[in-house]
């Protein structure tokens, strides 16, 4: 799982070390919060949760930094904002 992490695909796929890393922080806070993963996994490891969901392209960050869900939109149109919001 963690060798996911030295691998520059998934590095590039978000745009840098520290946005993977603030990616992968918030996505853990929800998740811990009672968030329900977004992929199929029969693992408890909620860091491999995380990183398969990057992988898979569930999940992304936007210019200014909030966690968002491809695919899942408002009634607007817009993404839904899935940032906890006191991070």
């Amino acid at each position: 799982m963690l060798d996911e992490l030295k691998e520059e695909a998934i590095v590039n796929k978000v745009g840098g070390r520290f946005k993977l890393s603030t990616l992968i922080q918030k996505r853990l806070v929800q998740i811990n919060r009672g968030g329900r993963p977004l992929v199929d996994m029969h693992s408890d490891d909620k860091m491999e949760i995380v990183i398969q969901e990057i992988l898979q392209d569930k999940i992304y960050l936007t210019q200014t930094g909030e966690l968002k869900i491809f695919g899942e939109t408002t009634e607007q149109g817009d993404l839904l904002d899935l940032d906890a919001g006191d991070l």
